[in-house]
Protein backbone atom coordinates (compact mmCIF):
# COMPACT_ATOMS: atom_id res chain seq x y z
CA UNK A 1 0.00 0.00 0.00
CA UNK A 2 1.70 3.30 -0.77
CA UNK A 3 2.32 5.69 1.94
CA UNK A 4 0.24 8.59 3.02
CA UNK A 5 2.54 11.99 1.82
CA UNK A 6 -0.18 14.65 2.82
CA UNK A 7 -2.58 14.77 5.48
CA UNK A 8 -4.81 17.97 5.74
CA UNK A 9 -7.16 17.60 8.93
CA UNK A 10 -10.07 20.30 9.97
CA UNK A 11 -7.80 22.89 7.75
CA UNK A 12 -9.48 26.27 8.07
CA UNK A 13 -8.38 29.62 7.22
CA UNK A 14 -9.67 32.94 8.09
CA UNK A 15 -8.93 36.44 6.87
CA UNK A 16 -9.81 39.49 8.23
CA UNK A 17 -11.74 42.12 5.70
CA UNK A 18 -11.50 45.80 5.54
CA UNK A 19 -9.12 47.63 7.70
CA UNK A 20 -5.75 46.82 7.96
CA UNK A 21 -4.16 45.74 11.24
CA UNK A 22 -1.46 48.45 12.53
CA UNK A 23 2.37 47.63 12.86
CA UNK A 24 3.42 45.58 15.81
CA UNK A 25 6.29 46.00 18.35
CA UNK A 26 9.00 43.48 18.69
CA UNK A 27 7.82 43.48 22.14
CA UNK A 28 4.02 42.64 21.29
CA UNK A 29 5.85 39.49 18.54
CA UNK A 30 7.16 38.29 21.50
CA UNK A 31 3.96 38.15 24.01
CA UNK A 32 1.87 36.88 21.02
CA UNK A 33 4.44 34.05 20.68
CA UNK A 34 4.58 33.06 24.14
CA UNK A 35 0.49 33.02 24.45
CA UNK A 36 0.00 30.81 20.95
CA UNK A 37 0.26 27.70 23.00
CA UNK A 38 -2.50 28.40 25.41
CA UNK A 39 -4.55 30.11 22.51
CA UNK A 40 -4.62 27.10 20.97
CA UNK A 41 -4.96 24.71 24.46
CA UNK A 42 -8.22 27.08 24.38
CA UNK A 43 -9.41 26.25 20.97
CA UNK A 44 -9.03 22.76 21.62
CA UNK A 45 -11.20 22.54 24.66
CA UNK A 46 -14.00 25.30 23.64
CA UNK A 47 -16.33 23.64 21.38
CA UNK A 48 -17.28 26.82 19.24
CA UNK A 49 -13.39 27.94 18.95
CA UNK A 50 -13.96 32.36 19.15
CA UNK A 51 -12.43 34.08 16.09
CA UNK A 52 -10.18 36.67 16.95
CA UNK A 53 -11.80 39.68 15.04
CA UNK A 54 -16.18 40.38 15.00
CA UNK A 55 -17.43 38.16 12.36
CA UNK A 56 -18.57 41.34 10.22
CA UNK A 57 -14.74 41.99 9.71
CA UNK A 58 -13.86 37.91 8.94
CA UNK A 59 -14.02 35.66 5.45
CA UNK A 60 -13.30 31.73 5.78
CA UNK A 61 -10.84 31.39 2.32
CA UNK A 62 -11.03 27.27 3.73
CA UNK A 63 -13.29 25.79 6.58
CA UNK A 64 -13.08 22.21 7.85
CA UNK A 65 -10.75 20.84 5.07
CA UNK A 66 -9.69 17.31 5.29
CA UNK A 67 -8.46 14.99 2.59
CA UNK A 68 -5.08 12.22 2.31
CA UNK A 69 -2.89 11.84 -0.84
CA UNK A 70 -0.99 9.21 -1.27
CA UNK A 71 2.62 8.69 -2.55
CA UNK A 72 2.82 8.86 -6.67
CA UNK A 73 -0.88 10.12 -6.69
CA UNK A 74 -1.60 13.10 -8.82
CA UNK A 75 -5.08 15.35 -8.02
CA UNK A 76 -6.56 18.43 -9.30
CA UNK A 77 -7.89 20.88 -7.54
CA UNK A 78 -10.97 22.71 -9.25
CA UNK A 79 -13.57 25.35 -8.29
CA UNK A 80 -14.57 29.03 -8.83
CA UNK A 81 -12.54 31.76 -8.17
CA UNK A 82 -12.40 32.26 -4.17
CA UNK A 83 -12.74 28.61 -3.59
CA UNK A 84 -10.02 28.41 -1.85
CA UNK A 85 -7.37 26.52 -4.05
CA UNK A 86 -4.61 28.97 -3.94
CA UNK A 87 -4.91 29.88 -0.32
CA UNK A 88 -4.45 25.50 0.35
CA UNK A 89 -1.67 25.73 -1.88
CA UNK A 90 -0.07 27.94 0.33
CA UNK A 91 -1.07 26.80 3.49
CA UNK A 92 0.58 22.92 2.40
CA UNK A 93 3.59 25.29 0.93
CA UNK A 94 4.47 26.89 4.24
CA UNK A 95 3.89 30.62 3.12
CA UNK A 96 0.81 30.97 5.04
CA UNK A 97 -0.63 29.22 8.50
CA UNK A 98 -3.67 27.98 8.77
CA UNK A 99 -6.27 29.53 11.31
CA UNK A 100 -7.19 26.01 12.72
CA UNK A 101 -6.16 22.49 11.60
CA UNK A 102 -3.04 20.64 11.04
CA UNK A 103 -1.15 19.27 8.26
CA UNK A 104 1.65 16.32 7.70
CA UNK A 105 3.80 16.47 4.77
CA UNK A 106 6.55 13.52 4.29
CA UNK A 107 8.76 14.75 1.86
CA UNK A 108 10.66 17.47 -0.18
CA UNK A 109 8.11 20.16 -1.37
CA UNK A 110 8.29 22.16 -3.99
CA UNK A 111 5.82 24.73 -5.36
CA UNK A 112 4.86 26.64 -8.52
CA UNK A 113 2.83 29.00 -7.32
CA UNK A 114 3.55 32.78 -8.37
CA UNK A 115 6.04 32.27 -10.61
CA UNK A 116 8.90 34.79 -11.21
CA UNK A 117 8.35 36.58 -8.27
CA UNK A 118 11.77 36.27 -7.08
CA UNK A 119 13.27 37.82 -9.87
CA UNK A 120 15.46 40.66 -9.84
CA UNK A 121 15.50 43.05 -13.15
CA UNK A 122 18.72 44.47 -13.15
CA UNK A 123 20.57 40.96 -12.97
CA UNK A 124 20.73 38.81 -16.21
CA UNK A 125 18.42 35.79 -17.09
CA UNK A 126 21.84 33.93 -16.04
CA UNK A 127 21.89 35.31 -12.61
CA UNK A 128 18.26 34.89 -12.03
CA UNK A 129 18.06 31.12 -12.53
CA UNK A 130 20.58 30.76 -9.45
CA UNK A 131 18.59 33.24 -7.85
CA UNK A 132 14.93 31.59 -8.34
CA UNK A 133 16.29 28.62 -7.67
CA UNK A 134 18.13 29.36 -4.53
CA UNK A 135 14.62 30.79 -3.48
CA UNK A 136 12.78 27.86 -4.91
CA UNK A 137 15.15 25.35 -2.42
CA UNK A 138 17.65 24.24 -5.18
CA UNK A 139 21.39 24.23 -3.81
CA UNK A 140 24.22 25.79 -6.18
CA UNK A 141 25.28 22.61 -7.28
CA UNK A 142 21.73 21.32 -8.16
CA UNK A 143 21.15 24.57 -10.12
CA UNK A 144 24.05 23.68 -12.15
CA UNK A 145 23.75 20.39 -13.35
CA UNK A 146 20.72 21.41 -14.54
CA UNK A 147 21.04 25.09 -15.78
CA UNK A 148 21.69 23.57 -19.67
CA UNK A 149 18.61 21.84 -19.77
CA UNK A 150 16.65 24.77 -17.62
CA UNK A 151 17.62 27.34 -20.16
CA UNK A 152 16.97 25.09 -23.12
CA UNK A 153 13.34 24.44 -21.91
CA UNK A 154 12.49 28.32 -21.64
CA UNK A 155 13.94 29.08 -25.27
CA UNK A 156 16.11 31.59 -24.60
CA UNK A 157 19.47 30.71 -24.90
CA UNK A 158 20.07 33.69 -26.91
CA UNK A 159 19.22 36.22 -24.36
CA UNK A 160 20.62 34.45 -21.08
CA UNK A 161 23.16 37.16 -20.25
CA UNK A 162 20.40 39.56 -20.65
CA UNK A 163 18.99 41.54 -17.77
CA UNK A 164 15.64 40.33 -17.70
CA UNK A 165 14.40 43.97 -17.12
CA UNK A 166 14.68 43.76 -21.06
CA UNK A 167 12.89 40.57 -21.36
CA UNK A 168 8.71 40.71 -23.40
CA UNK A 169 6.37 39.19 -20.24
CA UNK A 170 6.82 36.10 -22.31
CA UNK A 171 10.27 35.35 -21.92
CA UNK A 172 10.10 36.34 -18.31
CA UNK A 173 7.44 33.83 -17.72
CA UNK A 174 9.19 31.07 -19.71
CA UNK A 175 12.37 31.26 -17.49
CA UNK A 176 10.45 31.04 -14.43
CA UNK A 177 8.63 27.81 -14.81
CA UNK A 178 11.32 26.27 -16.76
CA UNK A 179 13.95 26.81 -13.27
CA UNK A 180 10.50 25.81 -10.83
CA UNK A 181 9.22 22.68 -13.38
CA UNK A 182 13.13 21.33 -12.86
CA UNK A 183 13.23 21.03 -9.19
CA UNK A 184 13.60 16.99 -7.82
CA UNK A 185 11.00 17.15 -5.01
CA UNK A 186 9.14 14.77 -3.79
CA UNK A 187 6.11 16.62 -3.83
CA UNK A 188 4.87 18.98 -6.24
CA UNK A 189 1.98 21.79 -5.99
CA UNK A 190 0.97 23.59 -9.21
CA UNK A 191 -1.08 26.30 -9.04
CA UNK A 192 -2.44 27.61 -12.44
CA UNK A 193 1.15 28.13 -13.97
CA UNK A 194 0.53 26.59 -17.09
CA UNK A 195 -1.20 29.10 -18.99
CA UNK A 196 2.75 31.06 -19.77
CA UNK A 197 3.98 31.69 -23.20
CA UNK A 198 2.43 31.55 -26.06
CA UNK A 199 0.08 28.04 -27.31
CA UNK A 200 3.40 25.89 -28.31
CA UNK A 201 4.72 26.59 -25.07
CA UNK A 202 1.65 25.74 -23.32
CA UNK A 203 1.65 22.60 -24.33
CA UNK A 204 5.58 22.20 -23.57
CA UNK A 205 4.57 22.93 -20.05
CA UNK A 206 1.68 20.31 -19.98
CA UNK A 207 4.33 18.21 -21.08
CA UNK A 208 6.51 18.65 -18.99
CA UNK A 209 3.96 18.24 -16.21
CA UNK A 210 3.06 14.93 -17.62
CA UNK A 211 6.46 13.88 -17.03
CA UNK A 212 6.61 14.42 -13.24
CA UNK A 213 3.21 13.16 -12.83
CA UNK A 214 4.53 9.39 -14.33
CA UNK A 215 7.87 9.87 -12.09
CA UNK A 216 6.19 8.53 -9.12
CA UNK A 217 6.27 11.95 -7.50
CA UNK A 218 3.13 13.59 -5.65
CA UNK A 219 1.47 15.98 -7.51
CA UNK A 220 -1.55 18.58 -6.35
CA UNK A 221 -2.30 20.08 -9.82
CA UNK A 222 -4.75 23.52 -9.60
CA UNK A 223 -6.06 24.94 -12.84
CA UNK A 224 -9.33 26.26 -14.63
CA UNK A 225 -7.79 23.94 -17.66
CA UNK A 226 -10.22 21.67 -17.06
CA UNK A 227 -8.81 19.55 -20.34
CA UNK A 228 -5.27 19.52 -18.53
CA UNK A 229 -7.27 18.39 -15.08
CA UNK A 230 -8.69 15.53 -16.81
CA UNK A 231 -5.46 14.00 -18.42
CA UNK A 232 -3.01 14.03 -15.83
CA UNK A 233 -5.17 13.69 -12.89
CA UNK A 234 -6.75 10.39 -11.79
CA UNK A 235 -9.14 12.34 -9.36
CA UNK A 236 -9.95 15.90 -8.22
CA UNK A 237 -10.93 17.69 -5.12
CA UNK A 238 -14.50 20.40 -5.84
CA UNK A 239 -13.66 23.20 -3.64
CA UNK A 240 -16.97 25.43 -3.05
CA UNK A 241 -16.89 28.35 -0.90
CA UNK A 242 -13.49 27.50 1.30
CA UNK A 243 -15.41 23.71 1.68
CA UNK A 244 -14.81 20.08 0.12
CA UNK A 245 -17.80 19.61 -2.58
CA UNK A 246 -16.42 16.14 -3.52
CA UNK A 247 -13.46 13.94 -3.74
CA UNK A 248 -13.83 11.81 -6.67
CA UNK A 249 -12.64 10.69 -10.60
CA UNK A 250 -11.08 13.56 -12.19
CA UNK A 251 -13.90 13.48 -14.64
CA UNK A 252 -16.77 12.86 -11.97
CA UNK A 253 -15.30 16.34 -9.98
CA UNK A 254 -15.02 18.08 -13.53
CA UNK A 255 -19.02 16.81 -14.08
CA UNK A 256 -20.46 18.11 -11.02
CA UNK A 257 -17.68 21.39 -11.22
CA UNK A 258 -19.45 22.10 -14.71
CA UNK A 259 -22.57 21.63 -13.74
CA UNK A 260 -22.61 23.67 -10.70
CA UNK A 261 -21.21 26.56 -12.92
CA UNK A 262 -23.17 27.03 -15.51
CA UNK A 263 -27.44 27.47 -15.05
CA UNK A 264 -28.96 24.82 -17.44
CA UNK A 265 -32.40 26.50 -17.19
CA UNK A 266 -33.75 28.22 -20.21
CA UNK A 267 -30.81 28.08 -22.46
CA UNK A 268 -29.79 32.11 -23.20
CA UNK A 269 -27.39 33.83 -20.87
CA UNK A 270 -27.41 37.82 -20.37
CA UNK A 271 -24.24 38.72 -20.38
CA UNK A 272 -22.78 42.24 -18.17
CA UNK A 273 -21.02 44.98 -20.33
CA UNK A 274 -17.53 44.84 -19.96
CA UNK A 275 -14.75 47.23 -20.53
CA UNK A 276 -14.20 46.97 -23.94
CA UNK A 277 -14.21 47.89 -27.85
CA UNK A 278 -16.37 44.70 -28.53
CA UNK A 279 -18.12 42.62 -26.21
CA UNK A 280 -21.39 39.95 -26.14
CA UNK A 281 -24.48 40.98 -25.00
CA UNK A 282 -26.34 37.52 -25.28
CA UNK A 283 -25.47 34.28 -25.73
CA UNK A 284 -28.18 31.08 -26.97
CA UNK A 285 -29.44 27.70 -27.89
CA UNK A 286 -32.14 27.81 -30.33
CA UNK A 287 -34.10 24.83 -31.41
CA UNK A 288 -35.13 24.43 -34.88
CA UNK A 289 -38.21 26.90 -34.07
CA UNK A 290 -35.54 29.32 -32.82
CA UNK A 291 -36.78 29.26 -29.08
CA UNK A 292 -33.94 29.34 -26.73
CA UNK A 293 -33.57 25.84 -24.55
CA UNK A 294 -31.09 23.68 -22.49
CA UNK A 295 -32.19 20.50 -24.31
CA UNK A 296 -31.46 19.91 -27.61
CA UNK A 297 -32.81 16.71 -29.23
CA UNK A 298 -30.54 14.43 -31.39
CA UNK A 299 -32.28 14.37 -34.68
CA UNK A 300 -32.48 18.22 -34.96
CA UNK A 301 -29.85 20.80 -35.98
CA UNK A 302 -28.29 23.04 -33.29
CA UNK A 303 -28.81 27.16 -33.49
CA UNK A 304 -26.08 28.86 -31.06
CA UNK A 305 -26.67 32.51 -31.15
CA UNK A 306 -24.06 35.36 -30.54
CA UNK A 307 -25.53 38.84 -30.20
CA UNK A 308 -22.38 41.54 -29.29
CA UNK A 309 -22.05 45.28 -29.55
CA UNK A 310 -19.14 46.70 -31.26
CA UNK A 311 -17.83 50.54 -30.24
CA UNK A 312 -15.67 51.35 -32.85
CA UNK A 313 -14.58 50.04 -36.31
CA UNK A 314 -12.63 46.66 -36.35
CA UNK A 315 -10.98 45.60 -38.53
CA UNK A 316 -10.60 41.36 -38.97
CA UNK A 317 -12.73 40.71 -35.69
CA UNK A 318 -13.61 36.99 -35.41
CA UNK A 319 -16.26 35.56 -33.36
CA UNK A 320 -15.93 31.97 -32.58
CA UNK A 321 -16.91 29.11 -29.88
CA UNK A 322 -15.05 26.05 -28.35
CA UNK A 323 -17.05 23.05 -27.54
CA UNK A 324 -16.44 20.87 -24.37
CA UNK A 325 -17.69 17.75 -23.26
CA UNK A 326 -18.83 17.11 -19.49
CA UNK A 327 -15.05 16.05 -18.69
CA UNK A 328 -13.64 19.41 -19.65
CA UNK A 329 -12.55 18.00 -22.78
CA UNK A 330 -12.07 20.31 -26.21
CA UNK A 331 -13.90 18.69 -28.95
CA UNK A 332 -13.94 21.56 -31.57
CA UNK A 333 -13.39 25.17 -32.50
CA UNK A 334 -15.43 27.52 -34.98
CA UNK A 335 -15.09 30.64 -36.26
CA UNK A 336 -17.16 32.80 -38.28
CA UNK A 337 -14.50 33.84 -40.53
CA UNK A 338 -14.19 30.24 -41.67
CA UNK A 339 -18.12 30.57 -43.23
CA UNK A 340 -18.59 30.71 -47.23
CA UNK A 341 -21.06 33.07 -46.15
CA UNK A 342 -18.68 35.30 -44.41
CA UNK A 343 -16.66 37.20 -46.88
CA UNK A 344 -15.73 40.08 -44.54
CA UNK A 345 -14.97 40.91 -40.84
CA UNK A 346 -14.54 44.43 -40.89
CA UNK A 347 -17.26 45.45 -38.22
CA UNK A 348 -18.53 49.36 -37.85
CA UNK A 349 -19.75 50.35 -34.58
CA UNK A 350 -23.13 48.86 -33.94
CA UNK A 351 -25.06 45.17 -32.16
CA UNK A 352 -24.34 42.62 -34.14
CA UNK A 353 -26.12 38.93 -34.02
CA UNK A 354 -23.66 35.88 -35.09
CA UNK A 355 -25.27 31.97 -35.42
CA UNK A 356 -23.53 28.35 -36.21
CA UNK A 357 -25.18 25.76 -36.83
CA UNK A 358 -24.60 22.51 -35.74
CA UNK A 359 -25.78 19.88 -37.45
CA UNK A 360 -28.43 17.24 -36.24
CA UNK A 361 -26.57 13.88 -35.52
CA UNK A 362 -23.59 15.41 -34.67
CA UNK A 363 -23.23 15.46 -30.71
CA UNK A 364 -23.90 11.77 -29.15
CA UNK A 365 -26.56 12.69 -25.66
CA UNK A 366 -24.91 14.24 -23.04
CA UNK A 367 -24.09 17.56 -21.61
CA UNK A 368 -21.81 20.69 -23.72
CA UNK A 369 -20.54 23.71 -22.44
CA UNK A 370 -19.44 26.48 -24.76
CA UNK A 371 -16.44 29.00 -24.15
CA UNK A 372 -16.72 31.92 -26.75
CA UNK A 373 -14.85 34.33 -27.82
CA UNK A 374 -14.39 37.95 -29.95
CA UNK A 375 -10.77 38.53 -30.88
CA UNK A 376 -8.28 39.67 -34.41
CA UNK A 377 -6.82 36.29 -34.41
CA UNK A 378 -3.15 36.35 -33.06
CA UNK A 379 -3.92 39.87 -32.26
CA UNK A 380 -5.88 40.86 -29.55
CA UNK A 381 -8.75 39.16 -27.23
CA UNK A 382 -11.43 41.57 -26.69
CA UNK A 383 -13.81 39.09 -24.75
CA UNK A 384 -13.82 35.56 -23.83
CA UNK A 385 -15.87 33.74 -21.85
CA UNK A 386 -15.47 30.38 -20.29
CA UNK A 387 -18.25 27.80 -19.58
CA UNK A 388 -21.02 30.74 -20.32
CA UNK A 389 -23.58 28.40 -21.02
CA UNK A 390 -24.34 24.61 -21.35
CA UNK A 391 -27.13 22.70 -22.76
CA UNK A 392 -27.79 18.85 -23.28
CA UNK A 393 -28.26 16.67 -26.12
CA UNK A 394 -31.33 14.28 -25.65
CA UNK A 395 -32.76 11.43 -26.79
CA UNK A 396 -36.30 11.64 -28.61
CA UNK A 397 -36.86 8.31 -30.12
CA UNK A 398 -36.69 4.88 -29.79
CA UNK A 399 -33.42 4.19 -32.21
CA UNK A 400 -31.44 7.17 -30.21
CA UNK A 401 -30.33 4.66 -27.66
CA UNK A 402 -27.58 3.44 -29.78
CA UNK A 403 -25.93 6.69 -29.70
CA UNK A 404 -25.92 7.42 -26.30
CA UNK A 405 -22.68 5.41 -25.37
CA UNK A 406 -19.75 7.44 -24.65
CA UNK A 407 -17.45 4.56 -25.49
CA UNK A 408 -17.95 5.82 -29.05
CA UNK A 409 -16.97 9.50 -28.18
CA UNK A 410 -18.75 12.51 -28.45
CA UNK A 411 -18.76 13.47 -31.78
CA UNK A 412 -20.70 11.38 -34.64
CA UNK A 413 -19.58 12.00 -38.82
CA UNK A 414 -20.95 9.94 -41.16
CA UNK A 415 -18.23 8.64 -43.56
CA UNK A 416 -19.01 7.22 -46.94
CA UNK A 417 -18.37 3.49 -46.74
CA UNK A 418 -17.96 0.32 -49.02
CA UNK A 419 -18.48 -3.01 -48.11
CA UNK A 420 -18.29 -6.17 -50.00
CA UNK A 421 -17.43 -9.85 -50.29
CA UNK A 422 -13.40 -10.91 -50.14
CA UNK A 423 -12.88 -12.39 -53.88
CA UNK A 424 -16.27 -11.34 -55.59
CA UNK A 425 -15.73 -11.22 -58.68
CA UNK A 426 -15.78 -7.73 -61.01
CA UNK A 427 -18.43 -7.68 -63.20
CA UNK A 428 -17.71 -7.25 -67.13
Amino acid sequence: MSETVIKVENLSKQYRIGAREGYRTFRETLVDAARAPFRRIAGIMNTQSATRYPQSETIWALKDVSFEVKQGEVIGIIGRNGAGKSTLLKILSEITEPTEGRVELRGRVGSLLEVGTGFHPELTGHENVYLYGAILGMDRWEVTRKFDEIVAFGEIEKFIETPVKRYSSGMYMRLAFAVAAHMETEILLVDEVLAVGDSAFQKKCLGKMGEVATEGRTVLFVSHNLGAISNLCKSAILLDMGRIMTIASAKGAISQYLHSIVDIGSGEVELDKISSEAYFTKISTLDSKGHPTAYLPLTEDIKIRFEFDVLREIKGLEVSFSLYDENGTKLFYSGASKSDFVQCLDFSPGRYIAEATIPAIFLVPGMYTIRAGLHQPNFRMFDQRSNVLRFNIIETGSQDYRYNNKNIGSILVQFKWMVKQCGEADST
